[in-house]
Parts: structure tokens; C-alpha cells; sequence
């Protein structure tokens, strides 16, 4: 085949996009929602702080006390009472009191300020200040972070530890999230075997294994590990026991352009197989398909080309079937030395980021998985470049910018 009958990269992209359902909705402890997709907006229950607080240890006055002092004049106050934190006074301040505070403590009825503990002396409930303060000073207004109402999160975001703070400062003990969607990985090949340490004949080490479940896994997914010989009998089965159970399946092997690979064979027997064979090096022999209503996505035997094809095609549907827009970080920098490329194919060099620079690996190969250990980062060249000069700026992808 020609590079033009092969589908783009972004062709293939929006072909998959258009087709994936989101997953269904269920709702958890907030305890439980690290790293999970939020379903719903969050409206704030509450004001956050719920009142004013002082933002520091110290002692609550009338500011206007203080006015015209300092160190060199100095004057002093009566303490008529001390809050501690999660405690509260019920005294109302009067001018020439203060009540010594501690930090997020409500501040009492009467007192406008709060002066640090640092610049007053206390002794037999008589304090000396050594400061003026103004009002308003070292005190957090109710509100100040959000009020009751306000919309503090849009539906479709991922909850790290910051969401989680403002979900629950909303009043929220518990969220919608949407479901991890559960994937089916069916690792074809006959000669593939488990980690040993003696190979016979001509078995290889079934790596494809630990690597495509370890990507699914940084998907925030849940992975189901098969293996398959080469059989379209036993394949065939397999698929339709699968993806009956399963929310999608990823193969690796079997996906070759020619005619008579097993996977692709048996996908386009049970369904629709809009893409086999993209312009993009390497992983040009990937494959989609809609089969029963569920996305197959059809990845290389050869372990590189499966990692580049899951980065470039799985990972954004993954995150997509669970509500989350995925959008990696690319960063301009300068090549290290020219880098040759062709026309109509869309190039992902392995690479290492020095700096403002970027180093392409000399590795060919769609097997060398030492290159995928040794580089941090894609150079991308699009398909209407014919390579790129050293010196020049080039469009780069981390690896750490994959993660959700």
C-alpha cells in the first residue's frame, strides 16, 4: 500500500473519538475519589471560611486601639478571654480588651483585627502591644475562598488532592464520578512466553504483557491480561467472550497490512474495521474496530510500535470514556542534529530532552525497547515535513506529560 491509502494520524483520531460512549455514573465516598473523573458540578453548600477567622496566633482587638502606636509607644490592653482552636467566645470585645486567639479561630463579636503574637507581651491578663494594625489585618473574611452557591467545579475534572479539599470545604461527603472502564488486553502471538530464564526454540518473552497493562493502569483503567495463540478459531472466541464482558479491548499482533493476520481477519468477521494501517512510523500496522457496539483497538506485536500506538491513539479514548479531555503538554525545542523524514508520514522519534535542546535517539526499529528506557520524550514530525534541520525547533512530547 501507499502512504496515501494509509488513514492520517488525526483522521484516525477523530474516527475513534466519534465513536466512544462515556461511562456510566456512580457515586463514592469522597474518601474514595483520588484519581477519579468528577460527573457533576460542585455547588458550594457553604461559605468557605464559614466566618471570620483569624489567620494567626496572636490576640483579637478593636484596630482603631492601636492607632498611632508602636514599639517605641506602646500601650496596653485587658485579655478578657482566650479561644482556642474549634472553640468560640461569647463575649462581645469592647475598646481596651483583646482576647487571645488562635489561628482559624472565629473571631469574636466587637474585633475588627488581629495582632500577631510576636509584637504584644502578656502578663497577669494585662497585654502590651508593640504595633498598630489596621482593620482587617491578619484576618480571613467568610467567603474569602468561596460562598454558598458558588460553582467551585466544573463536571469532567480529574480529583487530585486540591478538588478533594474544595469538594469536601463545599459540604460534599460524597461525589459522582464516572466509572473506570474495564479493558480487556489479548497478547497474540505463539511464540510468546512468560519471564524465564531459558528461552527454547523459538519462544520470546512476552512483554507486550507488562507493558500494555502497566499503559492501561496509567490510563486510570482496569486491566484483564489474556494471551492467545496464533488460532482465529480460539481468537475469534476469545473476542466475542470478551467483549461481551469488557467496556473495550486492545490486542497486540496480528494486525500486519498484508492479508491473513489473525486479528484483523477475525475483526473484520465480527465487525467494522474503519482503520488498519496508518501513516505514522512507527506503528504504521495499528487497527480499529467496532465490534458488538464496543471500540477494538488493533496494536502491533512489536513492543515499541505497541507503546507509540497506545501514546498516540488508546490513551486520549481511554480518558474520553470516562469524561476526561486529554491534552498533553508540547514543547518547542531545538534539535541536536537533523532528522530525516518523508513526506506524508507522521513521525514519532524517540528522544531525550538536554535542556532547551532535544537529542533523537540513533535506534531504528519497531522492537528496541532499550530506546523506549534510554529517551523521555517524542519528536514529532507531521506529515508535511520533510524532516527537520539541526538547529531547528521541533515539536516535543514528554512522557511525563501522558499522565493524567
Amino acid at each position: 500500500m501507499f502512504l496515501s491509502q494509509f488513514t492520517t494520524p488525526d483522521d484516525a483520531k477523530k474516527i475513534i473519538t466519534d465513536s466512544l460512549k462515556t461511562s456510566a455514573v456512580e457515586e463514592i465516598p469522597l474518601e474514595k475519589a483520588y484519581q477519579r473523573v468528577i460527573a457533576q458540578e460542585i455547588i458550594s453548600n457553604l461559605n468557605s471560611p464559614p466566618f471570620d477567622r483569624s489567620a494567626m496566633d496572636g490576640y483579637a482587638i478593636l484596630a482603631e486601639n492601636s492607632f498611632s502606636h508602636s514599639e517605641t509607644n506602646p500601650f496596653h490592653l485587658k485579655v478578657v478571654d482566650r479561644i482556642g482552636a474549634g472553640e468560640k467566645s461569647n463575649l462581645k470585645l469592647k475598646s481596651g480588651e483583646a482576647i487571645k486567639i488562635a489561628t482559624g479561630a472565629p473571631i469574636p463579636a466587637g474585633a475588627n483585627a488581629v495582632v500577631m503574637e510576636e509584637y504584644t507581651h502578656e502578663e497577669d491578663d494585662t497585654l502590651e502591644v508593640l504595633t498598630s494594625v489596621v482593620p482587617g489585618e491578619n484576618v480571613s473574611p467568610a467567603g474569602e475562598d468561596f460562598n454558598k452557591g458558588d460553582l467551585v467545579l466544573k463536571k469532567g475534572k480529574l480529583l487530585g488532592p486540591a478538588e478533594l479539599a474544595i469538594i469536601a470545604s463545599a459540604g460534599f461527603s460524597k461525589v459522582k464520578i464516572f466509572k473506570k472502564p474495564k479493558i480487556a488486553v489479548l497478547i497474540t502471538g505463539s511464540e510468546l512466553v512468560m519471564p524465564k530464564n531459558i528461552l527454547e526454540g523459538a519462544e520470546v518473552i512476552n512483554s507486550n504483557h507488562f507493558t500494555i497493562k502497566s499503559m492501561v493502569e496509567s490510563c486510570l483503567a482496569i486491566p484483564k491480561m489474556l494471551h492467545s495463540i496464533d488460532s482465529a478459531e480460539l481468537v475469534e472466541e476469545i473476542f466475542e467472550k470478551l467483549l461481551d464482558e469488557y467496556d473495550a479491548l486492545i490486542t497486540t499482533g496480528g494486525t500486519a497490512i498484508s492479508k491473513g493476520d489473525v486479528v484483523v481477519d477475525v475483526a473484520e468477521k465480527l465487525g467494522d474495521v474503519p482503520i488498519h494501517g496508518v501513516s505514522l512510523r512507527p506503528g504504521k500496522p495499528f487497527g480499529f474496530a467496532q465490534i458488538h457496539g464496543k471500540p477494538v483497538f488493533m496494536l502491533s506485536g512489536f513492543p515499541v510500535a505497541a507503546m507509540v500506538q497506545f501514546d498516540v491513539f488508546v490513551r486520549q479514548a481511554l480518558f474520553k470514556m470516562q469524561g476526561l479531555t486529554f491534552k498533553p503538554l508540547l514543547v518547542q525545542k531545538k534539535a541536536t542534529r537533523k532528522i530525516p523524514s518523508t513526506l506524508g508520514r507522521t513521525d514519532y522519534i524517540r528522544a531525550k530532552i538536554e535542556g532547551q535542546m532535544v537529542r533523537p535517539l540513533k535506534i531504528k526499529g519497531s522492537g528496541i525497547i532499550k530506546s523506549m528506557v534510554e529517551s523521555d520524550s517524542y519528536i514529532i514530525i507531521p506529515e508535511n515535513l520533510e524532516g527537520i534541520e539541526k538547529g531547528a525547533e521541533c515539536e516535543v512530547l514528554p512522557y511525563h506529560s501522558l499522565k493524567a
